[in-house]
Parts: C-alpha cells; structure tokens; sequence
C-alpha cells in the first residue's frame, strides 16, 4: 500500500508542480474566459436588462447568470486540455518510465488526475473571484461550496481527457478531437444561455453533459437559483466523475508505447 501511495503522491505533486512552472499554460487557460467573461459578458448585459431579462435568467442579472457558467467553462477548458500532457509525455519518454516501473498505473493516473484537478480550481478561483466585484447576485458563502464542485468537475473532464489521450499518438489528433467536443459541451450547459427553449434533440444532449451539472449546482451555490435540484446535480457529478476515473484507470493500465 506504501509504494501505491508513493506513486500516487509522486505524481499528484509532479502535475502540480509542472503547472507552478508552465506559466503560458497558466495564462493561456485563463485569457480564453477573461475574453468572454469582458467581450461577451459585459457587451450582452447591457441589451438583457428589465424585468423581461431578469425572468428570462431565473431572476438573475445577465452578469450574475453567466459567472458561474464562465467559472465552470474555465475547469472544463484546463481540465480537458490537460489530457495532453498525457501524449507530451508519450513523446517525451515519461509516460515509458512509468509503464514499466515496479508501481501501479492506477495509483499513477489517479495522482496525475488529481493534481491536475488541484490546478485547475486554482486557475477557477483566479477567474471566479474577481467576479464578485461586476456580478451584484453572487454569494460569497457559496463560495466554498462552488470550489468542491469544480474540483468533481475538473476531475471528471481530466479523466475523459486522460482517456481520450492515452488512445491516441498524436497532438494535432487530439486538438482536432478537443476542437469538436468543446464548444457543443460549453453551449448545451445552460453556462451562456438557459436550455428550456431548445429543440428537443439538444435539450437531450444537455441532459447528458456532465457539464450542466456542474453549471447548475455551481449556480445554485453562488446565486442560490438553479434549473434542477441540488440533489439530482451532486448526484449526477459524483457519478459520472467516478464512472470516467475508472475508465482512466483501465485504459491506462493497458496503455503501450509503440
């Protein structure tokens, strides 16, 4: 059990402390929300105003609405792109080291999983705080509770991105595949834009996307309003974040380098 924890620990701290020193990867996944937190944020408040726009966002100004969907786009965003260190480190020799060390490659994905889950609440938290100061609604009590829930989040899309790396050999593959799930799992969250009107065979993959999930439980801590029930969000989160960590554990276990 020793050498298990020691692998674990080994890499927890390894993607942790890659992330302290990759400042552009720091900077680079926290532009990307700021973009749409000032451009698209800022820009469509000023047209959703009255009391027609308020009943329209659950109650919510525009800029209460959007922050924690800006939050949970930012886990999403780092967490999914870091599966490709997965394939770095593939091309590197890393990833050989430790296919043939003497220690689990389950306790060794876990570690990367969750040290990576731990770098990227600290990149929400850099997006999310200062929102407090433009969106009037949010509640900073629900603050902590928010964290856990990017924390499940971003461990979730860090497995599905750990899966879908450790099935592939090259970065432009992998790019081309995060370029056609992100944008769809972003807009069918309810992050942007509530999902009740939306044709049926949308609202079907909204339902499905892990992501709305994490947008609603998130929303209902910081603004006190959601679509779903607390309950059935948590529910649904756990669940899905320890379906796709087992499944990163398996293929990592059969994982070979060529």
């Amino acid at each position: 059990m020793m050498n298990e924890l020691k692998i674990f620990y080994a890499m927890f701290y390894r993607q942790i402390r890659r992330f302290l020193r990759a400042t552009s990867r720091l900077i680079g996944t926290i532009i990307n929300p700021l973009i749409f937190l000032v451009f698209f944020g800022l820009g469509w408040s000023t047209l959703f105003t009255g009391n027609i726009a308020r009943m329209l966002f659950y109650g919510l100004d525009y800029l209460s609405y959007l922050a924690p969907g800006i939050y949970m786009m930012t886990l999403f965003t780092s967490g999914f792109i870091g599966g490709v260190s997965v394939l770095w480190d593939k091309e590197f020799g890393f990833l050989k080291e430790i296919l043939v060390a003497p220690a689990s490659r389950t306790y060794g994905i876990l570690g990367r999983a969750f040290g990576d889950a731990v770098t990227n609440i600290i990149q929400g938290l850099i997006i999310l705080l200062p929102m407090y100061l433009i969106a009037p609604s949010l509640d900073i009590y629900g603050l902590i509770p928010a964290l856990v829930v990017g924390f499940i989040v971003a461990l979730t899309f860090n497995s599905i991105g750990i899966v879908i790396a450790s099935r592939m050999n090259s970065m432009e593959g992998f790019h081309l595949v995060i370029n056609l799930i992100m944008w769809p799992v972003v807009f069918l969250s309810g992050a942007f834009f509530p999902y009740d009107n939306l044709p049926e065979w949308m609202k079907a993959i909204v339902f499905i996307n892990p992501l709305t999930y994490g947008v609603d439980a998130s929303r209902y801590f910081l603004t006190g309003v959601s679509r779903m029930d607390l309950t059935t969000d948590i529910i649904a989160l756990i669940t899905t974040s320890l379906v796709f960590i087992l499944i990163a554990a398996y293929i990592f276990e059969k994982t070979t380098i060529d």
